[in-house]
């Protein structure tokens, strides 16, 4: 979009391109604990648009919207990271599942369902699923694994397997194996669990849109999608 002068219409650029970060921003929401506004993922979002609105050149052979979707989730993450969005208490939460999880799974020889997990933890079911809803476990890395090492002296993600400042992450991110071993585990998880997994991975779809397929409530599946999480993480935690 241009003016009468052939100049690029910024704020026209804006207006058509709000729908991208207002659905980037929904997407990022479901990852993310209660206490994260959704305005102010769109408020960041923002400003990463216009940064991509005034860094995009044509000749770099990339299509603006995917350009601008890039800058927009790397605004919304920055921002995370510097909230610290995640609390100590909800990672400690997220960590205590997931080993009960492991224990269970190790006890019963198999997949344990909801009351199970529960029962593991010395929680009621209603305060295990409102457990899940709090902690929102929705990653298999963390952010703050990403960035760095907590104040415990844990070493960060990139650390932990990049530890040659020579090496390529794509490489890792690749990496046959890993990809290979994902899959399986997610084939591991309960069918209404790979339901979710498959609607929001890989069809990009957001909690209401899965609820009404399913026929349950938004937080119900955002209680189903931090068990899947948890499972994977658990299951994935030797690679």
């Amino acid at each position: 979009m241009y003016t009468a002068k052939g100049q690029l219409d910024r704020d026209a650029m804006l207006r058509q391109h709000l729908p991208l970060v207002r659905r980037i921003a929904h997407h990022m929401i479901a990852k993310l604990p209660p206490n994260v506004e959704l305005d102010d993922l769109i408020q960041v979002g923002m400003i990463g648009l216009t940064d991509a609105l005034s860094r995009y050149e044509v000749a770099q052979g990339v299509q603006f919207e995917t350009f601008a979707s890039q800058r927009i989730r790397g605004a919304m993450l920055d921002e995370l990271r510097g909230g610290d969005w995640m609390s100590r208490s909800s990672r400690k939460s997220q960590k205590e599942i997931e080993q009960a999880l492991h224990r269970a799974e190790q006890r019963l020889g198999r997949s344990p369902i909801e009351s199970e997990i529960a029962q593991e933890l010395g929680m009621e079911l209603d305060e295990y699923q409102s457990l899940l809803a709090r902690v929102r476990g929705t990653q298999l890395v963390y952010l703050e694994d990403m960035h760095q090492g907590d104040s415990e002296g844990d070493e960060g993600f990139l650390d932990r397997h990049v530890a040659d400042a020579g090496a390529d992450p794509m490489a890792l991110l690749r990496d046959q194996r890993l990809r290979s071993s994902l899959v399986q585990a997610i084939k591991t998880l309960p069918e209404r669990e790979q339901y979710i997994m498959g609607m929001y991975y890989e069809q990009d779809m957001n909690l209401k849109e899965i609820a009404a397929v399913l026929g349950v409530t938004e937080s119900r599946v955002c209680q189903l999608h931090s068990q899947a999480i948890a499972r994977l993480r658990t299951k994935m935690r030797s690679h």
